[in-house]
């Protein structure tokens, strides 16, 4: 069975599905495995690299393509790659599934077998093979960098022979995965933390790392959380409460990180442009749900905004990928997590267990077919 990584193609994409650590471990199930010349580049890894683990090299990407059983991917095929792939190729990659569904009727159509990583079941087996976490995590850690980056004053409080410096005070909206790792840094660097979700059970979790829990109103928040973990869509009243108590606290704030994404949907506006310009000059936003349209009005993707009364506004795009290397080495891992319990080591083949609640969950085409019940055509 032949496993093939090829380069990223996508705009702003500098990671690859793949690393030489897990490439060793595949190569060692007994697969083939081929990766396109200078795929890892963007994430600091060299085809040597990939070549000593036991990889083999491909220039010709059209031909690499072609041969596959097996495609891994960080993003979705484009419609070229797609029609390079054989019938029966298994894609496994961040589909975009809920947002992008004539790709999916393009993967069906092509008689593919694809699995969207990101519909991964919150389940306690399957958090070594979840993609959303792995690379929220090193988003969130970038966010408050980039922060720090655009911030004109210090984060922690300095006390000098000159004055004192005062701690920078730093607001979390959201509080996944990527706002626990923003908390957690923004407190190692000496800011003030305080962080704001509509899931109660997360105040416990803000408090253990250090910060302030913000609460809009208990009642409501008692069921804003799916069974799946996720956050539930809330109703116009609570958003309404949220902007009053939200912008009485976000005039006194340093640094804003936003995070808010709910699966399938656009991201809630959490931060309309009353609110920016009720900030200070100098203040930063991050919104890290700007591919998703925003949690920030004025928000623009791919590009540092200035708000009239001085405030900027940080959309940069695809914010993992801007840690690469490691990115890439989480990204892969769970690709590698996932495919191990349905490796055939006798035959050297890959045989997926369709009753397993992990592939049943992130299978979005088969057989020709959108077959996930998110999907409209899978219902």
């Amino acid at each position: 069975m032949k496993i093939v990584i090829a380069k990223e193609r996508r705009a702003s994409e500098s990671r690859v599905a793949a690393s030489p650590d897990v490439v060793r471990k595949l190569t060692a199930f007994g697969f083939d495995v081929a990766i396109e010349k200078d795929a890892g580049v963007g994430a600091d890894v060299t085809d040597a690299d990939f070549k000593a683990a036991g990889a083999t090299i491909v220039a010709d990407a059209q031909a690499l393509l072609k041969s596959a059983d097996v495609v891994l991917k960080i993003q979705r095929p484009d419609a070229e790659e797609i029609a390079l792939l054989k019938k029966g190729t298994v894609i496994i990659a961040h589909l975009s599934a809920l947002s992008e569904a004539k790709d999916m009727d393009a993967l069906a159509k092509a008689g593919l077998t694809a699995f969207a990583m990101e519909l991964m079941p919150r389940i306690s087996r399957a958090q070594s093979m979840d993609v959303l976490s792995s690379q929220s995590n090193l988003a969130g850690y970038k966010a408050v960098l980039d922060a720090a980056n655009e911030y004109g004053s210090a984060f922690p409080m300095m006390m000098t022979a000159a004055g004192t410096v005062a701690p920078a005070k730093v607001f979390i909206m959201g509080v996944g995965v990527a706002g626990l790792q923003a908390i957690a840094t923004a407190k190692r660097l000496g800011a003030v933390v305080t962080a704001t979700d509509v899931r109660p059970a997360t105040r416990e979790q803000v408090e253990s790392l250090g910060g302030k829990f913000l609460t809009v109103d208990a009642e409501m928040e008692k069921d804003a959380e799916t069974d799946g973990g996720y956050a539930k869509q809330m109703p116009p009243e609570y958003f309404e409460k949220q902007k009053q108590v939200v912008a009485e606290h976000i005039k006194k704030q340093d640094i804003v990180i936003t995070t808010a994404l709910i699966p399938g949907r656009k991201a809630p506006i959490l931060v309309p442009k009353e609110m920016v310009a009720s900030m200070r000059s100098g203040s930063v936003i991050v919104d890290l749900a700007v591919e998703a349209g925003g949690n920030v009005e004025g928000a623009k993707l791919g590009k540092i905004a200035v708000s009239k009364n001085g405030v900027k506004i940080v959309g940069h795009e695809n914010v993992a990928s801007r840690l690469a290397r490691d990115a890439s080495q989480l990204f892969a891992k769970n690709l590698l997590n996932f495919l191990t319990p349905h490796v055939d080591q006798e035959n050297k083949t890959i045989e997926f267990d369709w009753e397993d609640e992990t592939v049943s969950g992130t299978c979005v085409v088969r057989d020709g077919k959108v077959v996930h019940p998110m999907l409209s055509k899978g219902k």
